[in-house]
């Protein structure tokens, strides 16, 4: 297991610098730089936003294009400063924003609680919810609750979260009939003064909608990947077996064909992870005003703030690769027949 580990940590060196190359390259041809922003700013007469008192007028002169050029490093050949870079993400040090004035560190940290609480209820809400559902379904296959379910879960699949979100904001957050929650944020501005039990139900109040936009689409394929494990599981010959030994249908199941019906559940969590904390985030976000990472790296991109955008996607990536580790080692735990190097080919 630790020579797998082992290995596994070394493979995500060539991945990482894959990605930041890749992603380095791109940045070198994309138009409307940070250095063609602030010309841009500059030109319209921005006065109080020029850095290093850059004076705006009408025109921008050779002297503040190459001073504009050394405020963001571009002064350098592009193969010195990616060679900087990776110096700098080999000890974790992503840098300083362009635009915004702060480590690209204390952002991702500022910007972390939104994410972490978008994330971790959409993932343990849809797991909790879709895989007992899916077993439920899968004993009564056919059956009238199975229709009605897969009915529900289908149509909540069909709406988009971003729509969802709109259609409960105008519902229930006074966009036309009840004002029963707040728009924005994720606490009240009064929230240091409450008790613990009033910090607990505001916060709760705050995460409702956002919440529920962005878990109801996300049932439909665990629930249904669920139902179908369960099935095949079911059928074969070894369930048959132990209900001819005269096991009942509760140790059946839960003994020998939850740990079995599991396995493609674990196979899907790095992507479901990642999704729930990251990239299924921004519109939901956006949506109702809450400063999370998605947002954070949409706005960068945007923007042209080049640390912010390697960064986060930097971060993105080690969070992805450290994720699929662990889901192997899952595998493994839950189905000790499998070896280390099995996963391996």
């Amino acid at each position: 297991m630790w020579s797998y580990i082992l290995k596994r940590l070394l493979l995500m060196i060539p991945t990482l610098l894959g990605v930041l190359t890749l992603t380095f390259a791109v940045i070198q041809f994309v138009p409307g730089g940070p250095v063609e922003q602030m010309q841009h700013e500059l030109r319209k007469g921005a006065e109080n936003g020029a850095p290093f008192g850059l004076r705006a007028h009408s025109g921008v002169d050779a002297q503040q294009i190459a001073q504009l050029k050394a405020l963001y490093g571009f002064d350098k050949p592009p193969l010195e400063r990616y060679v900087l870079m990776l110096k700098r993400f080999s000890t974790f040090d992503l840098g300083q924003s362009y635009f915004r004035h702060q480590s690209v560190w204390s952002l991702i940290v500022s910007k972390l609680p939104v994410s972490i609480s978008i994330g971790l209820w959409t993932f343990f809400l849809t797991y909790l919810i879709s895989v007992p559902l899916g077993i439920a379904k899968a004993i009564r296959n056919g059956s009238r609750f199975d229709v009605a379910t897969s009915l529900v879960v289908l149509i909540g699949y069909a709406i988009p979260g971003f729509v969802l979100g709109v259609l409960l904001l105008v519902v229930f957050g006074g966009g036309t009939f009840l004002q029963l929650f707040p728009l924005r944020n994720l606490t009240s501005d009064n929230w240091a003064q409450l008790s613990v039990a009033g910090k607990v139900l505001d916060y709760l109040w705050h995460i409702a909608l956002p919440i529920t936009a962005s878990v109801v689409g996300s049932f439909a394929v665990v629930t249904m990947l669920t139902k179908n494990a369960f099935l095949d599981e079911i059928r074969k010959q070894y369930v048959l077996t132990a209900r001819a030994k005269g096991l009942s249908e509760k140790r059946v199941l839960w003994k020998h064909v939850f740990r079995n019906a599991l396995l493609p559940l674990i196979v899907g969590f790095p992507a479901a992870f990642i999704g729930a904390f990251f990239t299924g985030s921004l519109l939901i976000e956006t949506l109702f005003s809450l400063d999370g990472l998605g947002l954070l790296s949409y706005e960068s991109v945007v923007r042209r703030d080049y640390p912010v955008v390697l960064g986060t996607l930097y971060l993105f990536t080690l969070i992805g690769l450290a994720t699929k580790l662990i889901s192997d080692l899952c595998y493994v735990w839950v189905d000790p027949r499998i070896q280390f190097e099995q996963l391996e080919r």
